[in-house]
């Protein structure tokens, strides 16, 4: 039997020039990904294409460039989810997801790119945990449940996981973000597995890069 207790939800923030984002020191693990500008985190600067996992209280501040960034978080459903809007910051929620509990007795949470050349595949498959896809280039369709979806930048969409998922890339270099919970025991190690026996041994066009996999605590 699964417990409902956890959601994973993906948070859009924009703060200006000059301007600071603060989140509140309430436990929950987040990774914070840069789609675009300069930030610094608790003295740590990141930049465009870079991530950061980190739990609780946090202050992101822009000194010199105003910064595009999304952010995952991993929380109790009954909790409120940080949305900031003044002239500093602004936030919007862009897609949260309940979790089927327990994934496992420890976790991790992994944040990476999946790439694609023009046209390129992913061939039916499953994940060993669920994770929210946001397409920061390009423009993909994810079939799974019956259903089809396309997705332009800024689109995002959740996985469950244990579903087949097809996806096609546009006829263009498509890329997209990922944050995935994870057992802990797949750390370094993919979270994917093929539907199809042939499937496994085809070459695959996709190409990934892994900004973080690491252990969370709850």
């Amino acid at each position: 039997m699964t417990i409902d207790r956890y959601e994973l939800r993906l948070i859009e923030d924009n703060v200006v020039s000059g301007g600071e984002l603060a989140l509140p020191d309430d436990g929950i693990n987040r990774v914070l990904y840069v789609v675009h500008g300069v930030v610094t985190i608790d003295g740590q600067e990141l930049r465009d294409d870079q991530a950061r996992l980190g739990r609780g209280a946090v202050r992101i501040a822009t000194p010199r460039t105003g910064a595009a960034l999304w952010r995952w978080e991993l929380a109790p459903i009954a909790s409120a989810a940080s949305l900031q809007d003044s002239a500093q910051a602004t936030s919007r929620l862009k897609l949260r997801r309940k979790l089927a509990w327990p994934i496992a007795d420890r976790l991790l949470m992994r944040c990476d790119s999946v790439a694609f050349p023009p046209a390129g595949c992913a061939y039916l498959h499953t994940h060993r945990g669920p994770g929210i896809r946001c397409l920061i280039e390009g423009g993909i369709r994810i079939d799974t449940e019956g259903a089809s979806h396309c997705y332009a930048p800024g689109g995002a969409w959740f996985e469950p996981g244990p579903e087949p998922v097809f996806a096609r890339a546009a006829d263009r270099p498509t890329r997209f973000i990922r944050v995935m919970v994870l057992p802990a025991s797949l750390k370094g190690q993919s979270s994917i597995g093929y539907v199809n026996a042939e499937d496994r041994y085809k070459p695959k066009s996709q190409r990934y890069q892994v900004y973080l996999d690491a252990p969370v605590a709850l």
